[in-house]
């Protein structure tokens, strides 16, 4: 039997990073941030604080998301970053090798893969295995995969979208789209630039896509604050619903595709378990207004919002350590 006391599940994410340790649940949600003194090197902030700095350029300061597109660019700072959110979420040290389930893209590279667990074992005595992101997310978003039944999920990260069809702990069919929410950020940022002359961060950007996102929100536009282009000053300005739809279109009609292409292929074995299951939305993404029915337009099959689908891929990675602890699952990765 796999010793479970202390063992975590961790969805190590572009945007944010979420850790459930064994017998407490969820028990941090921070950004993926760290930040660095330039001059001494020394660790100033990691998570929600460091985040708070991004995009201010305080003197002297560097902060690092170092995640892109759902893996990890900056080894060093990831292993720094997680080595401090685990002690922040209390969980033990000490003699005892404990497991941990990770998170990853499926259409991640094996050197990927090996530096997700790097940046695990590097300060911790952690058995590392590796879990496809679809299967955690359709585990997390209510699918029972240990009894071998199949479903479709689409999990639209910050980094990364998997759109994906996954039976018994294991991807059928997959897509893994380097381009998520942060892809529709940058979107509504270079329009605001182009439309308005206007210079946004991307968490007005963000804010933007949350209240307005296909539909226009309930007035039709929001308000914001970024930088005159011309005057470099601050400006208020009053964004249309309309240019934020058009700014998202190119990244949520690549989603809506990948979506049609991999249902094109799927077994005709799972294909009552993806109907009778609808297509479940998964990550921050599933709560981007109007998506769903996009979707559903597109594939011609019922669609559903997880249930708290920002923790959906952590609630599988949960879910995996728990199956594993008495049968193991094997395959899924490491």
């Amino acid at each position: 039997m796999m010793r479970i006391r202390g063992s975590v599940a961790i969805d190590l994410g572009t945007v944010n990073t979420l850790v459930w340790v064994a017998g407490r649940g969820i028990v941090l949600d921070e950004p993926s941030a760290i930040a660095i003194d330039s001059g001494t090197g020394a660790i100033v902030a990691i998570g929600s604080a460091a985040d708070a700095l991004a995009e201010k350029e305080p003197q002297d300061i560097n902060v690092i998301h170092p995640l892109r597109d759902g893996v990890i660019a900056d080894l060093d700072a990831t292993a720094e970053m997680l080595h401090g959110f685990l002690r922040k979420a209390g969980s033990p040290g000490g003699p005892l090798r404990r497991h941990a389930v990770v998170c990853v893209p499926s259409g991640a590279t094996w050197v990927e893969r090996r530096s997700v667990a790097a940046a695990l074992e590097a300060r911790r005595r952690y058995s590392v295995q590796l879990i496809d992101e679809p299967v955690a997310a359709a585990a997390g978003a209510g699918f029972d995969l240990s009894a071998g039944a199949g479903g479709f999920v689409v999990d639209v990260g910050g980094g990364t979208t998997e759109v994906a069809a996954v039976a018994g702990w294991r991807v059928v069919r997959a897509q893994s789209l380097r381009m998520a929410g942060n892809a529709m950020d940058d979107a509504i940022v270079n329009a605001a630039r182009s439309e308005l002359g206007l210079i946004l961060s991307s968490r007005a950007a963000r804010q933007l896509k949350t209240t307005l996102g296909l539909t226009g929100g309930p007035e039709g536009w929001a308000e914001t604050v970024g930088i005159d282009a011309a005057r470099r000053t601050p400006r208020v300005e009053r964004v249309s619903g309309e240019m934020v739809a058009a700014a998202l279109e190119p990244v949520v009609a690549t989603i809506a595709r990948a979506v049609q292409e991999v249902l094109s292929d799927i077994p005709s074995g799972i294909a009552e378990d993806v109907v009778r299951g609808k297509i479940r939305l998964a990550g921050g993404g599933a709560l981007l207004p109007g998506l769903p029915e996009r979707v559903e337009a597109m594939a011609e099959i019922g669609v559903t919002v997880a249930e708290d689908p920002l923790r959906c891929v952590v609630r599988g990675a949960a879910a995996l350590l728990e199956v594993s602890r008495n049968s193991g699952v094997p395959g899924v990765g490491g």
